[in-house]
């Protein structure tokens, strides 16, 4: 029996590896709880990350850490609005250093239960993490590291089941299954696409899809004013409180291209959401569109980028931040 499942597991394993596919780890509460417990580490060693999915793909934290010499902590989470975590540093009395935060309007802004799951799911697992539950950490991650197959988001029963794409029902939405080379996970936190993705233009339309698909699924009247400031009086909140005991908070907006983009131009101005969140917020930021590199960016699936163009990115990021003087990087301006 032993032989027998060496011999079926070794087979999958070569099977996956033959379709250019390497090890990454389950983007979940454990390797996300692990994350934020370096978030103590001082502002002048390291810099929090979050938002959802575009600053997970978008930071090149290999890049950023080789320019700055500050760690990179990743937060972000895929789908997901930044805010309670944002609200959880704050609220934090032990954390004294500098965020930046991903401002993806439509997750961002709007309250939805489901762009709040994720982030509800993981802080209570943080606070209620037991030693066990620490030492499967310790135990899985060496595993994680060596097989493709330990994928379970795309190779557990459950991933397998949905990527069945059974039809939906009335009142019932099914999630579409994105393809397997779109998001692997790094120990870092940081996504990234396979090179076998970035080179399927049929994979890029199968994504587009799906983003079309979740917005099909917003409806209802656009925010108004009041609700806007609200959000921003909100965020001022957390912002001051992290100022308050010496840390920094600085907003981005990372690029989106094609259609998604447009849709999001028109459902969301920039003068009325972005615009707004600096000004009421009296946070600096970097908007991908006002920079002459990043302005010209084009995401495959017109949401993320490559990991080629998210070194660039990366090093652009990196460069705004050094001409404005914010987190102190003190590092050469690189081309």
């Amino acid at each position: 029996m032993l032989l027998i499942v060496v011999a079926v597991v070794g087979a999958v394993e070569i099977y996956l590896r033959s379709m250019g596919l390497t090890p990454s780890y389950n983007d979940d509460e454990p390797l996300w709880a692990h994350a934020r417990s370096q978030a103590y580490l001082p502002s002048s060693d390291a810099v929090v990350f979050t938002g959802s999915s575009r600053i997970k793909f978008d930071l090149d934290i290999a890049t950023w850490e080789k320019l700055t010499g500050k760690k990179a902590i990743q937060l972000a989470m895929t789908g997901s609005n930044p805010l309670p975590v944002l609200r959880n540093l704050a609220e934090d009395e032990k954390f004294k250093g500098s965020v930046v935060v991903d401002v993806t309007e439509p997750l961002f802004f709007p309250e939805s239960p489901f762009s709040n799951r994720k982030p509800k799911t993981r802080l209570a697992y943080l606070k209620d993490q037991t030693l066990a539950q620490r030492a499967s950490f310790q135990i899985n991650n060496p595993l994680e590291a060596m097989f493709v197959f330990l994928d379970q988001d795309n190779f557990s029963i459950n991933a397998k089941l949905a990527q069945l794409q059974l039809p939906n029902r009335p009142g019932v939405f099914v999630m579409p299954a994105f393809p397997v080379g779109f998001d692997r996970c790094l120990f870092n936190e940081q996504s990234c696409m396979s090179p076998q993705f970035v080179a399927d233009s049929n994979d890029h339309r199968k994504v587009i899809n799906i983003w079309k698909a979740l917005s099909g699924g917003r409806k209802g009247p656009p925010m108004t004013d009041s609700a806007i400031l609200s959000v921003c009086n909100t965020v001022k909140g957390y912002t001051d409180m992290i100022r308050a005991r010496g840390g920094n908070v600085f907003f981005v907006r990372t690029p989106s291209s094609g259609e998604l983009s447009f849709g999001e131009k028109m459902g969301f101005p920039r003068e009325k959401f972005w615009n707004s969140l600096l000004k009421v917020t009296n946070c600096q930021g970097f908007h991908f569109m006002d920079n002459p590199v990043t302005a010209g960016m084009l995401c495959p699936e017109d949401s993320h980028l490559t990991p080629g163009d998210a070194i660039t990115y990366t090093r652009e990021l990196v460069n705004h931040l050094n001409a404005n003087a914010i987190f102190q990087t003190s590092i050469t301006t690189t081309k």
